[in-house]
């Protein structure tokens, strides 16, 4: 009866009938303590259910299980990871729990600890906890790792799921193997909707648009109809090629032919398309008459087409207009401050500062990071002690600059753009993450492989131009995933085609 309540989601009679009970069949029944347990945490009760839970006169693996996921889904990580802690005896179950906790909550690298330490203790993964590892790789672009999860879900005969498949394929894109993403997608003739848009979107975050519309025209000829996301994968593949009129073809052609509603998603990226070739002017007036209200993420669109076209009074307008949306985004006041910075309107950037300090807000640093021999090295900018091989990277990066500017290269000051002395910003321009990972990737990664970097902001531009020239210098294949796509470097010239 109390489970039949707590499955209902009447947590108040459950209560009332718990409370109710003989206290020696409470005591001696755990299904019920863990039953109550569970109306509580899927209630989101979480406090309730700790109380109940330390209360428990036996804590049993289930009413343990069901805690870390509480906590977990609570955003109290550490929590769920003490009671996994005190488990004595642990199944699959609970690891593939915290898991699964800790990829959801963004805590990709004590994840991917915690699968190995699963494997090394003789606990074979099951299917949740390979799917969660499988997302973490792609979200870390540690492809080695990814390749193992694979392998194991070959052994365990998993990998013929349609949804492992899709999800096999975005992990395989997220770490810049095209080829292996596309050999998982050609393996299956039934293919669902999530399979076609895990190849059209990974088309798209690697700037290949004439790839992705024909994977799309391929799903439509199949019978296959697009939903929502295909169209947000179509329009981004348009917008990184600079495919304009086929681009706004497609968003035409959603609602009158496909009917699939656009929503702000949608209309970010065609704002984002049309900014992108510098048509701001028609940009602007598609979000002002847009069928849905626009969203920091159709502003935020139009912002980076402005700074791309040097479209200062436009810029200012709609970064104001973003931080009355967010008013918490750090980014935004980066942006303006940056426009004011160009500018030379140092009181303005002044008082945006103090603005910032006012609210407790601080930039987020620009991290990258690198995979090398199953361990993720992460790098900060501007941080060059951290890393325990820093001084033989710094000589690296010294190194690469004196190789680069034989060939041509000028550090572009714009991207540091601060009230500093020039040789202050080219020590910092040097230090940028990306220049650090890429320097320890020439250093580790051995000749004929590609080195494959993360990047947690977008690539700037002069980090963009010395890259290539590194690619160039040291004849090696460079592969970066910022937050927007990825970018391949090889021979001096970049897969964008310096449009992004």
């Amino acid at each position: 009866m109390l489970r039949g309540y707590v499955q209902e989601g009447m947590i108040g009679e459950a209560e009332r009938l718990f409370s109710q009970m003989p206290v020696r069949n409470v005591v001696s029944n755990e299904v019920t303590w863990t039953a109550m347990l569970m109306g509580y945490t899927r209630s989101g009760r979480i406090e309730e259910a700790a109380e109940l839970f330390d209360a428990m006169p036996f804590q049993s693996a289930p009413a343990c299980n069901e805690m870390i996921m509480g906590f977990g889904h609570d955003g109290q990580v550490t929590e769920a990871r003490r009671v996994f802690d005190q488990m004595t005896e642990k199944d699959d179950v609970p690891w593939s729990s915290m898991i699964k906790v800790y990829e959801r909550k963004g805590f990709e690298l004590e994840a991917l600890s915690l699968f190995r330490l699963m494997q090394l203790q003789g606990i074979r993964p099951n299917f949740p906890s390979m799917i969660s590892t499988l997302s973490v790789c792609g979200s870390l672009a540690t492809l080695n790792h990814g390749r193992e999860v694979h392998a194991q879900l070959v052994r365990s005969l998993f990998d013929c799921d349609v949804y492992v498949c899709s999800v096999l394929i975005t992990m395989y894109m997220k770490c810049g193997d095209l080829v292996n993403g596309k050999r998982v997608f050609d393996r299956f003739t039934s293919k669902d909707t999530v399979m076609w848009n895990s190849i059209i979107t990974g088309y798209a975050q690697h700037g290949l648009g004439k790839e992705a519309l024909q994977v799309f025209y391929d799903m439509v000829s199949s019978g296959v109809p697009p939903d929502e996301v295909t169209f947000i994968g179509v329009l981004s593949a348009c917008s990184y090629t600079g495919r304009v009129k086929e681009g706004l073809q497609l968003f035409e052609s959603m609602k009158s032919k496909y009917l699939v509603n656009p929503k702000t998603e949608h209309y970010s990226c065609v704002v984002d398309l049309l900014g992108r070739a510098g048509k701001l002017n028609e940009a602007m007036n598609l979000i002002r008459d847009m069928s849905v209200e626009a969203d920091a993420c159709v502003w935020g669109a139009l912002l980076g087409a402005c700074r791309i076209h040097n479209r200062l009074d436009m810029a200012e307008v709609v970064a104001k207009k973003l931080l009355l949306l967010e008013p918490e985004n750090t980014g935004h006041y980066i942006l303006l401050s940056n426009i004011y910075s160009s500018q030379g309107r140092w009181r303005d950037v002044a008082a945006l500062r103090s603005n910032m300090r006012v609210q407790s807000l601080s930039k987020s640093p620009g991290c990258s990071w690198i995979e090398v021999e199953k361990k993720v090295h992460t790098f900060t900018g501007g941080d060059i002690t951290s890393h325990p091989e820093h001084a033989v990277i710094l000589r690296m990066v010294e190194k690469l600059d004196g190789l680069i500017i034989e060939v041509g290269y000028s550090p572009d000051g714009s991207f540091v753009l601060h009230d500093v002395e020039e040789e202050e910003k080219v020590h910092n321009l040097r230090h940028h993450s990306e220049k650090l990972a890429v320097a320890y990737g020439i250093l580790k990664v051995p000749k004929g492989m590609p080195i494959r970097i993360m990047k947690n902001l977008r690539v700037c531009g002069d980090c963009h131009a010395a890259i290539k020239l590194i690619a160039k210098v040291t004849e090696r294949e460079i592969v970066l995933r910022d937050a927007n796509r990825f970018h391949h470097f090889k021979d001096g010239s970049c897969s964008c085609g310096d449009y992004w």
